[in-house]
């Protein structure tokens, strides 16, 4: 029997999500769990696997915002008859308007509750490529040919008024990258350089999706009563921890951190201040019984935050493992909606672009957010003498509605412990 494929809820608070490619055509066979389609959500581009095997008979949104809920396909039984089915965004697969009629033999889904709705759409009409490559999008070039580019490099190019088909990729089989476009300037559709601003002319850029949900959570976290407070690590032990497990990396193993090392030392101060590890929920506090830890991590056009879970149970190695390879698939494009919910804490690192110090704003609705700065040779006075130790600076950001000053002093006393003496984290 036919049954309607309808846009799955991927996290909390999503309505929407906009179809950007259909890694499958209309007759080929499907099977449950297997890549369907790309959706592009507020914070990424991800697969949505099949809940169903059978045969795609109907697309019904070949591309376009869709709200949870709706149906965007069909799939049935080979050679079974399939009326005009109504689509998810009130058009075809063609992108043209169509008369509600149902699918044979089943109805549509119910709506998904209401939440954070995104707000733009892509272009329609675009032409998606059959390749079963699901990081591949193809573009046509002005004289006709096909070039083939990741999505995330089809994101960024779009922001950045970029032309696809003017780059050369450096991908497998000369797919366009990410990096790519990093190092191409706005190109219009003709091929030719952009003419520069007459002086002082005020140039328009308008906000990507990501721009938008940034500036909306940044600006639900400043409303947040919150203050920081600041104390600076000795750093000569961690060093030395971090040196000896460099020289016990195993085959395959990820290089360990100064990262790595604070994630953990947060870790176990998180489960001796549970207080600290909370998200604040209108009226009543939240605590959570594992560390949870976001991870900042900077891409093209915007800020990410996966989440490594339960990362009190893990050793620096396992940490190391698992932020690299958060790290590794939130630049490329790859990381899912999954990976950047449920976070308890977040930890900001600018160290390598040698800030000393800094303030981070929360995350909302987390208690907590750390700022780290360089590690960094400064003076101090040891047994009556001035000598040079390596100092880490780190500002904690706290919700005051949860977490009073004194309780956040605590933690941030025992991360600095634990990085002086890390045996105390055992």
């Amino acid at each position: 029997m036919a049954s309607n494929v309808t846009l799955p809820r991927l996290g909390q608070g999503m309505e929407s999500g906009t179809i950007t490619r259909w890694l499958k055509s209309e007759g080929d066979r499907v099977e449950k769990g297997e890549p369907l389609y790309e959706l592009d959500t507020e914070k990424v581009t991800q697969e949505v696997e099949a809940d169903a095997a059978g045969v795609l008979l109907r697309i019904l949104v070949s591309e376009g915002e869709v709200e949870v809920g709706k149906p965007v396909a069909v799939i049935g039984e080979e050679g079974e008859t399939v009326t005009d089915a109504p689509s998810g965004n009130g058009a075809g697969p063609e992108g043209e308007a169509e008369d509600p009629t149902e699918v044979t033999e089943d109805e549509p889904a119910e709506e998904g509750q209401p939440g954070i709705a995104r707000e733009d759409e892509r272009e329609r009409g675009r032409e998606a490529s059959t390749e079963d490559k699901p990081t591949q999008v193809s573009v046509p070039r002005a004289d006709g040919a096909r070039v083939k580019a990741s999505p995330l490099a089809r994101r960024l190019a779009k922001e950045r008024g970029v032309d696809l088909a003017s780059l050369r990729g450096t991908g497998p089989e000369g797919r366009i990258v990410a990096e790519d476009i990093e190092g191409a300037g706005p190109v219009p559709a003709s091929g030719r350089a952009a003419a520069p601003l007459p002086a002082g002319e005020i140039e328009t850029v308008k906000l990507s999706t990501m721009r938008r949900t940034i500036a909306r959570r940044m600006t639900e976290a400043w409303q947040t009563p919150h203050f920081q407070i600041a104390m600076s690590a000795d750093m000569r032990a961690a060093m030395r921890v971090r040196e000896a497990l460099v020289g016990r990396m195993g085959e395959g193993d990820a290089k360990p951190t100064f990262s790595d090392v604070l994630t953990k030392a947060c870790a176990v101060a998180l489960m001796r201040h549970r207080e600290v590890n909370a998200h604040f929920a209108g009226d009543e506090v939240r605590l959570f019984p594992t560390a949870d830890i976001g991870i900042a991590v900077a891409i093209p056009g915007g800020l990410l935050v996966p989440v490594i879970r339960n990362c009190e149970r893990r050793s620096i190695q396992e940490l190391a493992d698992a932020r690299a390879d958060l790290v590794e698939r939130t630049r490329a494009g790859k990381v899912q909606q999954a990976d950047l919910e449920g976070g308890t804490f977040t930890i900001s690192n600018l160290g390598m672009y040698g800030v000393e110090r800094f303030v981070a704003v929360l995350n909302p609705p987390q208690a907590g957010i750390l700022a780290v700065g360089a590690i960094e040779e400064r003076a101090v006075v040891a047994d009556g003498e001035i000598v040079a130790r390596p100092l880490m600076a780190m500002t904690l950001s706290c919700d005051h509605r949860s977490v009073d000053g004194a309780t956040a002093s605590e933690f941030l006393r025992s991360v600095k412990e634990f990085l002086e003496e890390p045996g105390l984290m055992a």
